[in-house]
């Protein structure tokens, strides 16, 4: 199983000036740094009050997400509901497509490596349900028998139940299995909660988990059929 976001997928440029681009489209100028503030500002307060895209409060993940650019923008000094709302469903629209997201250096070879040793494989992500059409757009969703997203199953990384449906989906025992991610918390230590095996995606200069072992440090994707085979 893979994540996605900075595994497989990664943005093509920073996020504040992405959205500062649609600003100006609008006619607006707010600078790239305040609205990438305000972005960290805005997702962490709705992530932690609607966990999950608001899935238990009945919320859709689109309208999750409109709020929390919305949200951006005000913090950002932009109050006028009606260019709110259309920077908002702009951007919404555009992170969906390929223009917005590059494959990470080695991906698509490492995946046709994994498809061609017969691996099974499945996405495990705290993504919403633009996932799908993003992965097809880059040419990835091919590799893939099911993607699991927090948004589909109600739970999120680090819980193990997001896992535990991985496996089931699978039909293999935990052993049976291996996850790769970035992240060491929600990828590397939450597969081996469940007694998956798992691989750390750790480009030089992230820093060092002295709980991983080298042998499941991936330094790029290009090297985990090797780790594989040994």
């Amino acid at each position: 199983t893979w994540d996605v976001k900075d595994t497989l997928l990664r943005l093509r440029r920073p996020l504040g000036e992405s959205y500062a681009a649609e600003a100006r489209a609008q006619g607006l100028q707010v600078p790239p740094e305040a609205l990438a503030r305000a972005f960290g500002e805005a997702y962490g307060a709705q992530r932690r009050r609607f966990p999950c895209y608001g899935r238990a409060q009945g919320l859709s993940s689109r309208q999750w997400w409109l709020d929390v650019v919305k949200q951006t923008f005000r913090l950002s000094g932009v109050h006028e509901d009606g260019v709110l709302t259309l920077m908002a469903e702009n951007l919404y629209r555009d992170y969906c497509s390929a223009s917005n997201w590059e494959v990470l250096p080695g991906a698509g070879e490492t995946l046709s490596g994994c498809c061609q040793r017969g691996f099974r494989m499945g996405i495990v992500s705290n993504f919403d349900r633009r996932l799908e059409n993003i992965l097809s757009q880059c040419n990835l969703r091919h590799h893939f028998e099911f993607i699991l997203t927090s948004d589909d199953v109600g739970f999120a990384k680090p819980d193990r139940r997001i896992f535990e449906k991985a496996l089931r989906l699978g039909g293999v025992r935990p052993e049976q299995a291996a996850h790769i991610g970035d992240d060491y918390t929600q990828d590397y230590l939450a597969a081996r909660a469940v007694g998956m095996h798992s691989f750390l995606l750790r480009a030089a200069g992230q820093g060092e988990q002295p709980e991983v072992p080298p042998e499941h440090v991936l330094p790029t994707l290009s090297h985990l059929l090797a780790l594989i085979e040994k």
